[in-house]
């Protein structure tokens, strides 16, 4: 294993990683939905939750205790961190396949692709995944060289906690067996995959049971959002969702580490560089088949790029070695805009709309419905729209209201439908809607100002209707 890289990698990593942390305390943006719902999570530590597996809670509770806060800095705090880390779990990877040059290039490499750096200002399950999928990675070759049995139990474990950070960590696995089988120096014994598999059985097992005592609701959600496993999905190929995907990962990691990741891909040189094309290519294979199929995020495969990003850098160093310093300046760029983009927020605009508009105007129109349900002196209001409800919960979590989802009429569409349901009777509730419920007797006692941010365009109001009516609205 190479040495004599860890000091100048460490030291870019800990100049951008402290540059990000100090944007964020002049962020101008709101929590996003989703940022807010792991923020949710995390006042009730559970080892599962509607959507998502539990660690993103466990982090953003563990941060927010330490730090005596909840604020949204607070609750961001972890991504800049974590992807610091895994930006020298991915440098030692090179180190110890490579050179010590190639590992510097791969810390500052990753440090600098768009979804670190955006991932860096957000908090997200992919950040969360991170450094666990890479630290399966890095113990996993270790294991192979070694033979030994707590580099393979780790390896399971890290794995393990990659899969309770988001579901995609099983990509893993996938890649590893796909090393072992078709490059002979990426193979464990017998034992030693025993050793991991048990290990990484062990860790996931409690949020499995959670899944089996909760009606699978996790899985029953992955598979609303893959269509065609239930039929719903488009009539025949789609040819346009897959290049659409395609084109939008030369975004996730930058045009020229992407192109050359996709050149390993086709051609590796070396045996390691095979294993790491195995290792990074499922993620990106099967959400290609996934988007051909129906539809796909440009976030799905961002486990690709752990592994990925090693062999780019190989591949670049070994073949193009001036777009390095080309595709630093690229990505570097952007790195340096997003957090200008969230100082100087709502600046910049396209068309008079924000560039950033989906995190802005959230927490406004909380405060807005709260006032209005302390004027009518209400102490519940409801919404169906779990945007809406998710920022209610955050912004209001000081007010003394209670926030709550209709009740559904089946299976649960959202955590907030099954976690915070709304009790019935003629208790008089505040009902926020785009539309007046046909049961309301009154015009709406508030409208709400929504013209920039998320909600722009959009027509909200409340009505002060009961309980059973707020169930029966649409």
């Amino acid at each position: 294993m190479a040495r004599g890289w860890l000091g100048p990698a460490a030291a870019v990593v800990a100049a951008v990683t402290a540059a990000r942390i100090a944007a964020l305390a002049f962020d101008r943006t709101d929590l996003f939905v989703d940022e807010s719902q792991y923020w949710l999570w995390g006042q009730q530590l559970d080892l599962g939750y509607y959507s998502k597996p539990p660690l993103i809670a466990w982090v953003i509770r563990g941060v927010t205790e330490l730090f005596g806060s909840d604020a949204p800095l607070v609750v961001r705090l972890p991504g800049a961190i974590l992807h610091g880390i895994t930006a020298l779990i991915l440098g030692a990877v090179a180190a110890r396949l490579l050179d010590a040059r190639a590992a510097v290039w791969t810390a500052v490499t990753y440090l600098t692709l768009p979804m670190a750096a955006l991932g860096s200002l957000l908090i997200s399950t992919d950040t969360v995944m991170a450094p666990f999928f890479a630290g399966a990675v890095l113990i996993y070759l270790r294991a192979v060289d070694t033979g030994r049995a707590g580099a393979a139990a780790l390896a399971g474990v890290l794995a393990g906690l990659a899969v309770l950070a988001k579901y995609a960590g099983v990509y893993f696995l996938i890649g590893a067996g796909l090393a072992a089988t078709f490059v002979p120096m990426a193979r464990l014994s017998l034992r030693g995959w025993l050793i991991l598999l048990a290990a990484f059985a062990a860790t996931v097992l409690p949020n499995l049971m959670w899944n089996l005592a909760n009606q699978l609701a996790t899985l029953e959600h992955t598979m609303d959002n893959v269509g065609w496993v239930r039929g719903e999905g488009r009539a025949g190929l789609n040819p346009a969702g897959l290049a659409e995907f395609l084109l939008a990962q030369f975004a996730v990691a930058g045009p020229v580490v992407f192109a050359a990741m996709l050149w390993g891909y086709a051609r590796p040189v070396a045996p390691g560089l095979k294993a790491l094309a195995l290792l990074s290519a499922p993620p990106l294979v099967i959400v290609c088949v996934q988007a051909l199929l129906d539809k796909a995020y440009a976030n799905w495969a961002v486990a690709a790029y752990f592994a990925g990003t090693v062999l780019a850098v190989a591949v670049l160093g070994a073949r193009a070695p001036r777009l390095l310093p080309v595709s630093l300046a690229i990505n570097g760029a952007i790195s340096v805009l997003l957090p200008l983009c969230i100082v100087l927020a709502p600046w910049p605009a396209v068309n008079g709309e924000p560039l950033l508009a989906r995190y802005l105007g959230r927490a406004d129109l909380s405060r807005q419905i709260i006032a209005a349900a302390e004027r009518q002196g209400l102490s519940t209001v409801a919404a169906r729209d779990r945007d809406i409800l998710a920022e209610l919960l955050y912004t209001g979590r000081a007010s003394g209201l209670a926030f709550a989802a209709p009740a559904p009429a089946g299976r649960p569409r959202n955590y907030y439908e099954q976690t915070y349901p709304l009790g019935g009777g003629p208790t008089p509730v505040l009902l926020v809607a785009g539309t007046a419920p046909r049961c309301a007797a009154e015009p709406p006692v508030a409208r709400f100002a929504t013209a920039a941010g998320a909600y722009s365009g959009r027509s909200i109001a409340a009505w002060r209707v009961t309980a059973d009516c707020a169930n029966a609205a649409p």
